[in-house]
């Protein structure tokens, strides 16, 4: 048997692949797309190892006669990309679209049946000109709304993180000790279809328990009550939601924001002007009321 000569080969048939159009056969359609890749420039063994499970799916319903949709994208929008372009004295867009053409060729040789003709990236207008106008529909119907709010901020990056990416206080990224800072945001009405979107979560029946578990904790309905605390020699309240009411006669303090109202009665102390600093470091803020000997009194209004 003649040395395998794979170079020669594998370009053989991965014309061939492509020349041919295969996986587009007359029957049931099946979709299959996996996460879009960000196009950091080189492609990983955890691409190699997620668009291989997905080529599998695709070939294993090919094989029993479907007519396979097998896409493949590029999440093309990010920080990443601003910041490497700033690091190499680069246009974001040569960078980005530099990054596709390398990993696109990458993920070609391992010769996975995605059909690159539907091939899409998210920076591209063709593309997000539709993001936009379904944006512009759900500002119509009153489901997006802009307001103030406070956010995590990473000064290093000069970027919002969510919870999620901040890690002991730090920036996932940067590592740069992250900032409470209040910022103008746009928010989408999600709360106007969570009792839908729980009573859909039945028909899943396919999905594992603990992920229709956690995606009924992201919903987060819960049931109780709004109890009233009234401040001692003051007619203002303070208004606690609890889930638990029967235990509300065990609470020793109340915990509040120290962006909250009453907070201001205090700015001239310095202790708690430094306190207000520090928590303004991390996204975890509280200001013990308690500390202060407020007194607060429950009240049945």
């Amino acid at each position: 048997m003649e040395r395998y000569n794979f170079q020669v080969i594998e370009k053989k048939w991965q014309k061939f692949f492509s020349k041919e159009k295969l996986y587009r056969e007359k029957g049931k359609k099946f979709y299959c797309l996996e996460m879009f890749p960000y196009p950091s420039g080189k492609i990983h063994m955890g691409h190699v190892r997620n668009y291989t499970i997905g080529d599998v799916i695709a070939r294993f319903k090919y094989l029993n006669g479907y007519n396979v949709l097998h896409p493949m994208g590029w999440d093309a929008f990010g920080l990443p990309a601003e910041n490497a372009s700033k690091q190499n004295n680069l246009h974001p867009k040569k960078w980005t679209y530099q990054n596709i053409k390398n990993m696109k060729a990458q993920l070609q040789l391992l010769g996975l049946s995605i059909d690159w003709d539907r091939e899409i990236a998210t920076c591209d207008k063709e593309y997000y000109k539709h993001q936009q106008e379904m944006f512009i529909d759900f500002y119509k119907q009153g489901l997006v709304s802009r307001k103030e709010t406070y956010v995590n901020w990473d000064p290093v990056e000069k970027t919002v993180l969510a919870n999620e990416q901040v890690i002991n206080g730090k920036g996932w990224r940067s590592n740069a000790t992250v900032e409470r800072k209040k910022l103008s945001q746009w928010f989408f009405n999600i709360t106007k279809f969570s009792e839908e979107l729980l009573k859909d979560l039945v028909d899943l029946t396919g999905w594992p328990e603990k992920v229709r578990l956690m995606q009924q904790n992201w919903i987060g309905k819960s049931f109780g009550c709004e109890i009233n605390f009234q401040i001692d020699g003051r007619k203002d309240f303070i208004t606690v939601f609890t889930t638990r009411p029967d235990t509300i006669f065990g609470a020793s303090f109340i915990a509040l924001s120290t962006e909250h109202p009453l907070s201001k009665e205090f700015l001239t102390d310095k202790n708690f002007q430094n306190f207000k600093t520090e928590c303004g470091k991390t996204f975890y803020v509280f200001y013990f009321i308690r500390a202060f000997n407020i007194k607060i009194y429950f009240t049945s209004q």
